[in-house]
């Protein structure tokens, strides 16, 4: 990367890791608190409707914004934003107004009556803060994410206050609501009002709008298969085994999905902007996707091992009894957080890429995967075959995106990307198990899952450590690199990379 790209990417990623730290800190305390004071049935009531939203939000946006990040001589300049605006606040008014009239429809029996309101609410919220859509990817694409990094703390910080005062007041599914209403509010003031990067304006240019339609075009099927892929689930479990089924199946994908919050997000996001600016340097691409994606496994297997040991224990002490039945659907759901922030990066490096629509063809089979998994594992073994439908369609995209399609972009090696993470992670897991089974550890929770993470935690470190010393320091750099100089300094981060 040259200096100035490097530097942006740099600060990005400081300020995105920083941001999302707090926020993910912040957002586990409340859904620890929530848990504690709603039952199963109002997340189940949340989660429907939040599915649909997100199910067919691709129609709103039409991989516009896609079109906008990429690189090309008509994303460049006002006119091309003016016309992003138009077109994106046309697709999201007839997205809209149709998804608001299908609820009608839309809502099954195994769901109670007010759900119709509820998903009719989250719309107008969506509607409300897609209009700031247009200035957050110009941010994103300019690799400047101060002003996103702080909407995002803002954001975990009030909508925390909302949800869980209004939960401690009794409005049960509506305190979960009042988030996405913070959201629209706080977009509508951050981006919009208050020293805006860009202010909205209409405007057309045909050149621009067929640019922009023909590269959403590209990108609109993959996304649509994306999305499917992550909604399916949830609607079919909502639908067939109710809201209370859903409540615990939903809980289980998000404490298990926390890890990826606080490092897989950011780092995605700020990657989207270097793999856009490094288009057509095959070695650096490489480089800088090798780096992400071996820090995301590396990091993503120490999470996972840890939370799968723990949970009973971690479940038990955090929320409560009444979220026991969620314990296996949480493991299980943690092979997913190991795989899914690869998906991402390998998304991003199509976009980048200007191919988005190489993506289809797996995602496409992921989708006939999940589907079959669905109605083969979900009515026999409820959430726990739901979930392991999941890992199965996950699995296999990662090997039809990874070992054949992101190899004509990029040189990448599997085994030394797995390889090491993988023997550490079953050695460490191994050892904290056998732990328990000493004297005088199983009894208190507590005792017990301290046991395990002290285990655990040196035992994966060492071993990766002694299988990976050379390469290490490409770890190393990808961490330092995401933290500012001045807490550098004061850390052994710089002095631990010296002695690799």
């Amino acid at each position: 990367m040259t200096k100035p790209i490097a530097q942006r990417a740099v600060r990005a990623s400081a300020f995105n890791v920083a941001a999302n730290l707090i926020q993910a800190a912040i957002e586990f305390g409340r859904s620890v608190a929530l848990a504690r004071l709603l039952d199963p049935e109002a997340f189940g009531v949340y989660g429907y409707a939040g599915s649909w939203i997100a199910a067919t939000a691709t129609v709103a946006s039409f991989g516009l914004g896609s079109g906008l990040l990429h690189r090309a001589r008509e994303s460049e300049g006002e006119l091309a934003l003016r016309v992003h605006f138009t077109l994106s606040q046309t697709f999201s008014l007839v997205w809209a107004v149709a998804l608001a009239t299908a609820a009608l429809f839309l809502i099954p029996d195994t769901m109670p009556a007010h759900t119709v309101w509820v998903l009719w609410i989250m719309i107008g919220s969506s509607l409300v803060s897609g209009l700031s859509e247009t200035t957050r990817i110009l941010l994103v694409r300019r690799v400047v994410f101060r002003r996103i990094a702080l909407m995002n703390t803002l954001y975990a910080v009030l909508s925390t206050a909302v949800a869980v005062t209004m939960a401690w007041q009794g409005f049960g599914v509506w305190s979960l609501v009042a988030t996405n209403v913070v959201r629209a509010v706080l977009n509508t003031v951050g981006y919009l009002i208050y020293r805006p990067a860009w202010r909205p304006r209409v405007g057309w240019s045909g050149d621009v709008a067929r640019y922009l339609l023909d590269f959403g075009r590209k990108s609109f099927l993959a996304s649509i298969l994306s999305r499917a892929l992550d909604q399916v689930d949830d609607l079919w479990t909502g639908s067939v085994l109710g809201d209370a089924s859903l409540g615990l199946y939903g809980r289980a994908y998000r404490f298990a999905t926390y890890p990826r919050s606080v490092l897989a997000a950011p780092l995605n996001a700020v990657a989207s902007g270097t793999y856009a600016e490094l288009k057509g340097q095959r070695k650096r691409l490489s480089q800088a996707f090798f780096r992400v994606n071996a820090f995301l496994v590396r990091t993503g297997f120490l999470a996972a091992g840890l939370l799968a040991l723990t949970a009973p224990e971690l479940i038990r002490i955090l929320l409560g009894a009444k979220w026991a039945g969620m314990i296996l659907t949480f493991r299980l759901m943690l092979l997913f957080t190991l795989l899914d922030p690869i998906k991402g990066t390998i998304a991003s490096l199509f976009v980048a890429e200007g191919c988005p629509e190489k993506t289809v063809r797996a995602r496409a089979v992921q989708l006939a995967v999940l589907v079959a998994g669905l109605l083969l594992l979900g009515p026999r073994y409820g959430i726990e075959g739901v979930a392991v439908a999941v890992d199965l369609m996950l699995a296999v995209g990662i090997v039809l995106l990874l070992l054949w399609q992101a190899r004509a972009h990029v040189d990448i090696t599997v085994p030394r990307l797995f390889a090491a993470p993988t023997v550490a992670l079953i050695i460490a897991m191994a050892a904290g198990r056998g732990a328990i089974e000493l004297p005088g550890v199983m009894g208190a929770d507590w005792r017990t899952g301290a046991v395990k993470a002290a285990v655990f935690l040196p035992l994966y470190a060492g071993i990766l450590f002694a299988l990976e010393r050379k390469q290490l320091h490409l770890v190393i750099d990808t961490a330092r690199k995401m933290l500012p100089e001045s807490f550098l300094d004061h850390t052994l981060i710089n002095r631990l990379r010296g002695r690799i």
